[in-house]
Formats: C-alpha cells, structure tokens, sequence
C-alpha cells in the first residue's frame, strides 16, 4: 500500500513538473504576444506618419498640378493671341516676318507638347501611386483587424488556460497535502502491521507448534482407540450428518414457495383453457342445445371434463414438497422424495394431455369441414394442430427431464452428480419452449378468434366461449413465462450442490439411508440442546466463606422458620375450610330461615281456619304442635343434626324427616353452584391463557418474517455495496482518463503557440517587407 502510495506520489509529481513548465513556456508566450502587439502598434503609428506624409505630398503634388494646368491654359491662351496677332501681320506686313511667327510658334508648340507628356505622366503615376496606396492600407488593416482578434482569442486562450492551470496547481497541492497526510498515516499503519505480523508469525509458531503436538497426541490416540474410520466407507459415511447450511434451506423453501405460487396459476389457467375448449365444443361446430354433436366431440369432451383429476394433483404435489422442506432437513435431490410424487402425478397429466391430442386434431377437422370455413381459417386451423402437437411434446420433454430429477431420490446409481447442472439447464430451455409455444397458441387462436367473428352463423355464446379461452390462453403464457424467468434466474441455486454431502466429500448421499441420517441429525440436534445448559454464577471465595458462616450460625433459625411456617400453612388451609364451611353455613341458616318463616305463615293460616272447631281437636292439634315449635331440647337436636351435617364438604347425614331432605337439596344446589362458578373461572383463565399463547405465536411468526426481510435487505445491501465499488473504480477510470485527455490538450496547446509565434514571425517579416517597399516608393516619389 505504501509502495502503490509512493508510485502515486511520483506520478503527481512529474505530472506537476510538467504543469509548470508548460506554464513557463505560456508565460513566454504570453511575454511574447504582448511584445508583439506593442511593436504592432508603433508599427502602426508609424504607418499613420507615413500615410500622412503620402497625403501632404499628394496635396503638394495636386497643387503642383493645378498650377501646370493653369500654365498651359495661359500659354493656349497665349498661342490663341499670338496665332491671332500673326494673321494680322501676316495680312500686314507680308511673308518676311512669317518665318519668325512659325519659328516661335514651333517652339510653343514643343515646349507646350512636352508640358503636356509631362502632365499626363504625373497624372498616371499620381494615380498608379493612389491606387497603390489605397490597396496597401486596406490589406494592412485587414491584417491589423485579424492580428487583433488573434491578439484577443490568443488572450482569451491564454487567459482560460492560466485559470484552468492555477485550478489545476491548486488541486494538484491539496491533493499532494492529502497524500502526505495519508502517507503519513499509513506509514504508521504499516509499521503497526509489521509489528502485528510479527507478532501474528510468533502466535504462528507456537499454534503449530501446539497443533503439531496435538495432532501427534490425537493421531496416537486414534490408532490406539478408534476400532475404524468411518469416513473411509461410503455405506457408513452415508450415515454421518452433513454439515447444516441454514441459508441454502431458507433459499430452498423460498424457492419452493415462489414455484408452488406460480404452478396454481399454472394450473388454473390449464383448468379454464381446458373447460373453455369442452364448452367450445358443445357450442361450435354443432350446438347441443339444438343438436346432437359428433359422437368424436362426444368423447372429447367427456375426456376434457375429467381434466381436473389431471391438473390438480400438479398443485397438491407441489404443495406437499414444500411442506417438506423446513429448516432442520437436508434438501437436495437424494433425499426429497416428494418429488417422485410430483413426477407421477406430471407424468399422467402428459398422458392425459396425449390422450385428448387426436381428439383435438379431429375436432379442428371437423371444424375445417363446416361449408362457412374459409381457407384462411382453414389455415389457422392447421397452424392451431401444429401448436398442440409441438405442447403436448414440450410437456412430454418436462416429464423426461423431471422424472430423471426424481430418479436419485429412489436410487443412488440412477443419475451420477455430474450430471445434475445440464438436466437443469435443458429443464429450463425447455420451459422457455413452452412459453414460445403457448405464445405462438395463444396468437394463433386470437387470429382464428377475429376470422370467426366475420361468419354469419357466429353467436353470442361462442363470441364469449372464444374470449374467455383467450383470457385462459393469456393467463397460461403468463404464467409460463413466470415459470420460465423464475427457472433461469434460481438455475444456478438448482444446478449446485450447496456443499451438502457426506464427511470428507467422498460419495454421495444414499436415498435408502437418508431417513437414518435424518434421524440422526435429529438425535444430535436434541443431544447439543441439551448440553447447551446456563451455567450458575459464580461467588467470589470470600463471599463464599461470609455466605458459609452465615448459613451454618443461622440452620436451628432456619429450621424454626421452616417449622413456623409449615405451621402457618397448615392454620392457613384450616382457616379457608372453615371459611368456606361458615360461608355455607350462613347460606343454609338464610335457606332454613326462610323455610321457618313459610311454615310459620301456614301454621298461622291453619290456626286462625280451625279457631271455630272442637276445642278438643283444636287443643290436641296445639298441644302437638307446641312442642315442636318452643320445645329447646328439640331445636337443639336439630342444630347438631345439621352442624353434624355440614360440617364435611359433601358428606349428608340423612333424616327421616322432610326439613332435613330439603336442607340437604338446598346444600347440594349450593355445593354445584361454587364448583360451576369455580369451573367457569378456571375457563376464563385457560382461555386467557390460550390466547396468549396464540399471541406469543403471532408474534413469533412476525419476527420470523421480520427477520427474512432483514436478511434479504442486508443481500440487498450487500449488492449496492459491491455496485458502489464497481462505480468507485469507473469513476477512478474516468478520472485517469480525463487527466490523460488534459496531458494531451496541453501539449497540443503548446504546440499550437509555437505554430502561432511562428505565424507572428513570418507577419514580422511581411510587414518589415512592406515597410523596405513603402519606404522606395516614397523616396521614388520624392525623386520625381
């Protein structure tokens, strides 16, 4: 890390040399550009001095011009006097002064034809050396005009880069700030790493060291002591329990649970397609509400009736497979048995479905043979057997291929390991074939559908029939298609072994022997629960000898104590009889209460009734009644029958009279009453306490799934995390990138400055050109 830290170091610090002299050589270059300008501009003004030179010599030489013009405009003047004058002498004088006037004449003539040769030379140099000048300040304008935008985006550039340069010299120092500071720290870090391999080397050492001598010991001990090796035999290492992996059974019944959700889509949409076709049958070609149908649709759609005992037991065998993984069995495919079961039940719905293939071709025959069925139907009739044929053969290959997925569960040579990953991959080819197809039948029957709805002899019961088989179509190809992304996203989950197998990885598991183990997981598992037992806390040795002396002084206290309360348990259970006997005494003293009272009432009655009869009978009837009301011996007999009574819960003395059976039913009525009222309690408490366990229940399952949604968010999570590593690296990527792309932009910057001093150069040297030239056409003008 240090070295990679070093290395990155260096690389900053080449890369900031180069910045700077790339600097050094803008900042030449700019030095350079403002030198430039600066000559430009007294180039410049000394052009101006120059242009106004040219156009006082212009104006010097228009007024030299002017003044000839005059000139010879005098002397055509004047050569108009004097013609005129010699006529005159002529007429005068005669032919003797003649040869005089033709001899001046001829002079005039001469000196006014060289004046006017002269002029006209003037006027085409004065213009040839006009046009010139004009041409000459219109290119170097031009050439000033572009040598300032030059100037201006060469400024500009300049500019931005010095800016992009001093951002990039800032970061470039932090960043260098920043590493010393990390070298700095993982200096330190490396030093604390050598010492703790050091030290790690040390405990290195003595572990094998301890290991050596411990595998010596053991191996000595295992030659002396084991009678065999159990690992050496496949038979018996069958038997030993695999190593437990608790997130493989978790990924095993999730999966499960997904495929047993997806085959009951499954096998609703195969139940709809299936009684939508018989329905399809007793409509169209012939409806059986106004006709008998063909004894071939007869048949099939007797067949197409029994398809539920086909297409369910997909659903339930299914369902019992993943009942059967749990979390403490062993899943793979030696010991899941249930998906023998699934095979047989898929291998006679494939029979079934082979079954009702004639049928359904000659069914569509008959459908081709109907006087209204045009050739493009016909066609997609035909299309419509070909679709059946290719499903009934991919569901043939699914049977093939899981029947040889529930061979090794019933032996162990039946299918080697090896071979597991390509049955696999083939099972989920095939089921992307049966999505192909049933998208191909359901595209099929919708075209057949929409030709259908344009015949005359087309009801309503049928234009339902054919939407709903469509509905089951596009319910099927769903469906399939879920099956099939399903299959191919957990492959690799189904292809692997998940590291389950026999100790030592020698063999495989034995599907006759894996209930043993299993049962033996089982005993190890309840054998390891009862070890783990929570340890009692320990008590310091002083406490101890405190807590010794304190109990042996305090053994005759906490025998009294002991006895006391033994005693006081005993008064307190004597206390609640009592309780309980006084509370049903005071109940049957209101009972007998009520009773004397009533009786009494009829005594009166009967007393004040018989005051107008014999006085001997009346005297006789009161002299028997008398004792037994204000007799006290025989009230007191009658209390002791009754305390003797009542005194034991449930034990009734019997007398001959009828008060005592009525007290006796009374008490009976009572006893009932608090036991049902003490059995109704005890109810209320056990259904409390049902319902809490109920809760607890509810509760547990909460946190169970709270806790498989933890676990799927930490993969979740773990996902991103590796997501984010993959964008750090990009992004590392894209920065090198990017910093090769600047290296790059500045090294064709400098080169473009060097091409635009060259550029400068050569506008030097033209300009000093044109000066040298300005300069000999000005001395030439002067000149003449």
């Amino acid at each position: 890390m240090a070295a990679d830290l070093q290395s990155k170091y260096t690389k900053l610090a080449q890369e900031y040399s180069k910045l700077r002299a790339q600097n050094q050589v803008l900042k030449k270059a700019v030095v350079d550009e403002q030198a430039n300008s600066n000559s430009l501009k007294e180039e410049l003004k000394q052009r101006e001095q120059g242009l106004r030179k040219a156009e006082q010599e212009m104006d010097s030489l228009s007024f030299r011009n002017q003044q000839l013009a005059k000139r010879v405009e005098l002397l055509q003047e004047e050569l108009v006097v004097s013609e005129a004058k010699g006529k005159k002498t002529k007429q005068n004088k005669g032919d003797s002064p003649s040869q005089t006037s033709l001899q001046t004449q001829s002079v005039f003539d001469e000196d006014l034809q060289k004046k006017i040769q002269e002029n006209e030379r003037l006027h085409i140099q004065f213009y040839e050396a006009d046009e010139l000048h004009r041409q000459q300040e219109a290119q170097l304008k031009d050439k000033l005009e572009q040598l300032e935008k030059d100037a201006e985006q060469h400024q500009t550039v300049v500019d931005n880069l010095t800016s992009k340069y001093m951002d990039t010299i800032e970061k470039l120092q932090s960043d260098k700030a920043r590493l010393e500071i990390k070298t700095q720290t993982l200096e330190r870090e490396a030093k604390d790493c050598r010492l703790r391999t050091e030290e790690c080397q040390q405990q290195l050492r003595k572990y094998q060291t301890e290991l050596s001598s411990q595998l010596k010991h053991n191996s000595s001990v295992i030659q002396e002591k084991v009678p065999f090796n159990d690992t050496k035999y496949d038979d018996y290492n069958s038997l030993n329990v695999p190593p437990h992996n608790r997130r493989h059974q978790l990924k095993a019944r999730d999966a499960a649970g997904q495929a047993v959700s997806f085959v009951q889509d499954l096998v609703s949409a195969l139940l709809n397609f299936h009684s939508y076709t018989e329905q399809r049958v007793h409509i169209y070609p012939l409806d059986s509400s106004i006709e008998s149908i063909s004894p071939l649709n007869q048949k099939f759609s007797q067949y197409l009736h029994e398809n539920a005992a086909y297409v369910r037991p997909l659903e339930d065998g299914l369902l019992q497979l993943h009942q059967s993984i749990t979390e403490d069995t062993v899943t793979v495919l030696e010991t899941v048995g249930q998906l023998q079961d699934f095979s047989k039940s898929f291998s006679t719905y494939t029979s079934f479905l082979q079954k009702i293939l004639p049928y359904q071709l000659k069914s569509l025959e008959e459908e081709c043979e109907v006087p209204l069925c045009t050739a493009s139907l016909n066609a997609k009739n035909r299309e419509l057997q070909n679709d059946m044929k290719t499903f009934t053969a991919v569901f043939e290959k699914l049977q093939n291929y899981i029947n040889l997925l529930a061979l090794p569960s019933v032996r162990l040579d039946a299918m080697p390991q090896s071979s597991f990953s390509a049955v696999f991959t083939q099972l989920a080819a095939c089921l992307h074939g049966l999505n192909d197809t049933t998208k191909e039948l359901s595209k099929h029957y919708s075209q057949k559908v929409s030709l259908e709805q344009e015949l005359p002899t087309v009801t309503q019961k049928l234009r339902t029939t054919n939407e709903c088989l469509l509905s089951s179509l596009a319910s099927l190809t769903n469906s399939t298609g879920k099956i099939a992304t399903f299959f191919s996203n957990n492959l690799d989950f189904f292809a692997s072994s998940a590291g389950y197998g026999p100790r030592a990885g020698a063999g495989n598991l034995n599907p006759l022997q894996a209930e043993s183990m299993l049962s033996n997981k089982k005993k190890a598992s309840a054998y390891v629960l009862a070890l783990r037992r929570t340890r009692p806390e320990s008590v310091p040795y002083t406490e101890a000898l405190s807590n010794r002396r304190v109990l042996t002084s305090s053994t005759e206290s906490r025998e009294g104590l002991m006895q006391q309360v033994q005693q006081s348990q005993e008064k307190i259970a004597r206390l609640e009889q009592e309780k309980e006997h006084w509370l049903l005494e005071a109940q049957l003293g209101r009972v007998r209460l009520e009773k004397e009272n009533q009786r009494i009432g009829e005594l009166e009655a009967q007393l004040s009734a018989a005051l107008g009869g014999d006085s001997l009978s009346t005297s006789s009837q009161t002299g028997s009644l008398t004792p037994a009301c204000t007799d006290p011996e025989t009230d007191d007999k009658f209390g002791r029958e009754v305390s003797q009574s009542t005194s034991v819960v449930g034990m009734l003395t019997t007398t001959p009279t009828s008060e005592t059976v009525g007290d006796e039913e009374s008490r009976e009525h009572l006893i009932k009453t608090h036991y049902m009222a003490r059995v109704a309690e005890l109810t209320t408490q056990l259904q409390m306490s049902d319902s809490k366990a109920v809760h607890f229940h509810a509760e547990c399952r909460a946190l169970a799934k709270r806790l498989t949604i933890a676990e799927k968010a930490r993969e979740t999570l773990t996902d991103d995390v590796k997501h984010a590593n993959q964008n750090i690296t990009r992004l590392q990527d894209e920065l090198s990138t990017t910093k090769r792309s600047y290296e790059d932009q500045l090294s064709m910057m400098s080169d473009h400055l060097c091409s635009m001093n060259e550029t400068l150069s050569k506008q030097r040297e033209e300009i000093d050109t044109l000066k040298l030239g300005n300069k000999g056409n000005s001395k030439k003008n002067k000149g003449r």
